[in-house]
């Protein structure tokens, strides 16, 4: 049985991923933290979840969740995972992370902790998406140089960062089917007399807006056809089955930084 812990346990994808761990046969959840001074410190994180009892309350120490933990599964945002994979490395706990934001420093920092500590680290844990990202690099190195790729994303409006992380994926994926070197290619933005667009452009513009969980459109816009390339998430369900997943296979893995490509074997 492989035992794991969960961050932000009373929030909305804490809660999906706690009832994700109670719904799949091999894993059970033995610890639950929160931040200090939360309101439902102390509670059943099952019932919190609203999947029922589990016996496991809520704690604001990371280290007495992961007393009995093989795994901690984290969402959070990158300061704070940064800080929760410091802990996972001194105690040898293996870490699966969902946080999207990182700086490439940040990024460096979490490599460190990796060569403690196996550590996934994905933008998306859904297995669509990382289908999807297989696809896209696949569908840019057939198409080439002819076809224009551009990627759009609208999530829910209380999303800090922009693009999100997996639409930043999606662009490494086209520039690497293409062989380009994404950090030049990349165009975040179009505003005013920009001219006309360059054949080497990979863009990207960022949607906020309502309770969306998440949508990702690749468009490969060529002359007289076009080919578009779409995830929907409709719950963060598939996020959250993704990272019980990312955390079962992790257990049984050496130390080093993983991806959920790694997981899933594309």
């Amino acid at each position: 049985m492989i035992k794991i812990a969960v961050t932000g346990a009373a929030g909305r994808m804490g809660g999906r991923i706690i009832t994700a761990v109670k719904e799949t046969e091999g894993v059970e959840l033995t610890g639950a933290v929160e931040r200090a001074g939360h309101p439902l410190i102390g509670q059943d994180a099952g019932s919190v979840a609203g999947c029922g009892p589990l016996g496991v309350p809520i704690l604001d120490s990371l280290d007495g969740a992961l007393a009995d933990a093989d795994v901690l599964i984290d969402f959070t945002f990158p300061e704070v995972t940064l800080r929760n994979a410091e802990v996972c490395a001194r105690l040898g706990k293996k870490l699966v992370t969902g946080s999207t934001g990182f700086t490439s420093e940040q990024r460096e920092q979490m490599k460190r902790h990796a060569e403690a500590v196996p550590v996934v680290m994905a933008p998306n844990m859904s297995v669509g998406v990382n289908v999807l990202l297989t696809v896209v690099e696949a569908a840019a190195a057939a198409l080439g140089d002819g076809f224009d790729p551009e990627i759009s994303e609208i999530h829910h409006r209380m999303k800090v960062d922009a693009p999100s992380g997996t639409a930043l994926a999606l662009g490494r994926a086209v520039a690497a089917g293409l062989q380009r070197d994404f950090d030049s290619s990349k165009r975040l933005a179009r505003e005013g007399i920009v001219g006309t667009r360059t054949d080497g452009e990979i863009g990207i513009v960022a949607l906020r807006g309502g309770d969306v969980v998440g949508d990702h459109t690749v468009v490969f816009a060529g002359m007289g056809e076009r080919l578009e390339l779409t995830h929907r998430a409709h719950s963060r369900d598939c996020l959250a089955r993704g990272a019980v997943r990312a955390g079962i296979w992790l257990a049984s893995q050496p130390v080093g930084r993983y991806s959920m490509r790694d997981v899933l074997g594309l």
